[in-house]
């Protein structure tokens, strides 16, 4: 006598989902509240499930996965899996400034000059192209770099005495850069800067943003702490390059956040090797070629065709790793130097659109990931389970 087969219905298809598991929160997405809609009707099944970010980088293989274990069961004729990421609530205690922000993130760096702007622009932009709703608050005020960076100029437009993000790349941007004159410096004092920000963060109608990233000016003085002490921050995003003095200045920085109760969710190594690609031409295959680069001189072999490929590290290479192993925060990854960020950056073409194939462009992606994947982790709480 063969067994009864079980009829098809939504506790069914949640024991299914049981088994998989947010690979960063280490938990079943039925036990973590991810399920929002769950029905089933006449052999089709409708889920939503809302993830903490829509930057999840697991995003697609999770819904694979949901429609394959739904559609092995019995008496399933269709399968629908919708992923959303839906919140209205800010992660954090409450704020009065930017308070349609989910969370928000500071790009700082111990010194300039390390391309700490280029990884804010390429990073809210990556995010953007996942779906998220992204902000990019220049806080740069002496170096404002994001209207040029995002190809945006002239004043923004006001709505009841506030104004509106100019918007670009699927971002919302505001900088004081759109507010003087192109070659006007600024020279203020501490109260005058954090007034400003507190300006940017309550005057300006952001809207509800999965994250807003905010591009600081370098070193550890009055702007972090003025957005320290006005919101409270998810994190912070610190840029070095490979270089003893960058990663150095860094250890001051990473201070610094301590001091003010700020998380680092990580470090992003800029300029991290230059690719050196070409051709020699008549050269022999297995043939050496040397590269004299003011230190340790490098060497490559030529390969078919007297192709050759060597990475130049011109700024040194492991001070990332050494001060996260040091201070126990991760390396979210490493942006190769060339030509096309720089090129894209002063171009209003962020690398992320510009080359998205490229492996600067990627890496990026990569970071997005990582970045959201921290905040996901720190931001998350329990919810209720849909039964």
């Amino acid at each position: 006598m063969s067994a009864t087969l079980p009829v098809l219905n939504p506790a069914l298809v949640l024991d299914v989902l049981r088994r998989i598991q947010d690979p960063d929160l280490h938990q079943d997405i039925v036990s973590l509240g991810f399920i929002t809609r769950n029905e089933v009707k006449d052999g089709a099944v409708a889920v939503t499930i809302n993830l903490t970010t829509p930057a999840c980088p697991v995003k697609e293989q999770m819904k694979s996965q949901a429609e394959s274990l739904i559609r092995a069961l019995p008496g399933v004729r269709s399968v629908s899996v919708e992923m959303t990421a839906v919140s209205s609530k800010p992660a954090g205690p409450e704020r009065n400034l930017a308070t349609g922000a989910r969370h928000i993130v500071a790009v700082s760096s111990g010194k300039g000059g390390v391309g700490k702007s280029t990884v804010a622009v390429n990073l809210a932009v990556a995010l953007a192209q996942t779906g998220a709703r992204v902000g990019l608050l220049d806080c740069d005020v002496y170096g404002p770099d994001i209207p040029m960076m995002m190809g945006l100029s002239g004043p923004p437009l006001q709505q009841e005495r506030k104004l509106l993000p100019k918007e670009r790349h699927g971002v919302k941007t505001m900088s004081i850069g759109y507010l003087l004159e192109e070659d006007k410096p600024v020279v203020w004092r501490g109260p005058m800067m954090h007034k400003l920000i507190e300006q940017f963060l309550g005057d300006v109608i952001w809207g509800d943003l999965d994250y807003l990233l905010v591009d600081m000016p370098p070193g550890t003085g009055d702007a972090q702490l003025s957005l320290a002490q006005l919101v409270p921050l998810t994190g912070a995003v610190l840029v070095t390059t490979p270089q003893a003095v960058s990663t150095f200045d860094v250890g001051k920085a990473i201070g610094m956040f301590n001091q003010v109760k700020v998380e680092l969710l990580g470090l992003v190594e800029n300029m991290s090797g230059f690719v050196v690609r070409g051709r020699v031409e008549g050269a022999v295959e297995g043939q050496a070629i040397r590269f004299e680069s003011g230190g340790s001189d490098q060497v490559a072999t030529i390969g078919a065709g007297g192709s050759f490929e060597t990475v130049m590290e011109l700024f040194g290479s492991g001070g990332a790793d050494r001060l996260c192993a040091k201070h126990g925060f991760p390396l979210l990854g490493r942006i190769p130097l060339n030509p096309i960020v720089r090129v894209g950056g002063d171009g209003g073409l962020p690398v992320a659109i510009s080359h998205p194939n490229s492996p600067e462009a990627k890496a990026f992606r990569e970071i997005a990931g990582r970045m959201a994947q921290r905040v996901a982790i720190k931001a998350h709480k329990s919810l209720p389970i849909l039964q």
